[in-house]
């Protein structure tokens, strides 16, 4: 995906003030994308945010399509720079655990202004734009691809068994996020978020390496049993002596 200061095809290289000035203006869009959506934000209200002139604006984009495509990119690199260190790490399922906790501490800080501005894009554009739909498809694709190869590491490192599919779990795990963040939003709260990923989690783990019968590192220990030690004679075998007898005394005769 190309970098969000990058200019349109066909267009001259931009000068480093030209390219900040546009990447103003993106993040002008984004901002108010976010809470207007695409279809209830005009190319007036991204100028003035930005604070610059129609000229200036129509400079760098030839209509607001051009813009909201530049949006999308820019979104999906956003969306990528925020995953990428957590999703790079992950090599085991405690560390997946860690991205877990990461995606749901964000969310938490993104409730009432934009949960998930890609997967927001991608409802409202994937029918209506298709040049737009090539770039969230992109974006998307991209996050996929460093959550499978979080996947490959975590198999790799033998915490998954060989049968399982990286690819199939990253989609299900990429799903969950987004179905998660999507049920989140409506609520104002965490809570499905939190309860999606662990059950693409709890699935991804279901495919762990059984412990192996006979191997005595993996059995659990045996309770402790507390015995009372044995005479040697019970020890042996052999019946318990009879107890010694007190010999009885002699009855002395009554006075008469």
């Amino acid at each position: 995906m190309p970098p969000t200061d990058a200019p349109a095809p066909n267009r001259p290289a931009l000068t480093a003030k030209g390219a900040a000035t546009r990447l103003r203006i993106i993040e002008a869009a984004a901002a108010r994308i976010r809470t207007r959506g695409a279809a209830g934000t005009s190319i007036d209200d991204v100028r003035a945010d930005a604070k610059v002139s129609a000229s200036q604006l129509y400079h760098y984009f030839s209509d607001k399509k051009e813009l909201v495509r530049a949006v999308v990119a820019h979104e999906a690199a956003v969306a990528i720079a925020e995953q990428q260190p957590h999703l790079e790490s992950i090599d085991s399922i405690e560390s997946l655990r860690s991205w877990r906790d990461a995606v749901v501490a964000q969310a938490r800080d993104r409730v009432g202004h934009g949960w998930s501005p890609l997967g927001s894009l991608a409802s409202e554009l994937v029918d209506t734009d298709p040049d737009a739909r090539a770039g969230l498809v992109e974006g998307f694709d991209l996050w996929l691809a460093l959550v499978e190869n979080g996947l490959q590491a975590v198999r790799a490192a033998g915490a998954l068994r060989d049968d399982a599919d990286p690819r199939s779990l990253a989609v299900g795990l990429l799903a969950a996020l987004q179905g998660g963040l999507l049920i989140a939003r409506l609520h104002e709260q965490t809570a499905p978020l939190e309860t999606a990923l662990d059950a693409a989690i709890a699935r991804i783990e279901s495919f762990a390496p059984e412990r192996q019968a006979g191997d005595p590192s993996r059995q659990p220990l045996a309770p402790a049993v507390r015995r009372t030690p044995a005479s040697p004679a019970r020890a042996s075998g052999a019946p318990p002596a009879a107890a010694p007898r007190t010999p009885m005394r002699p009855r002395r005769p009554l006075a008469r």
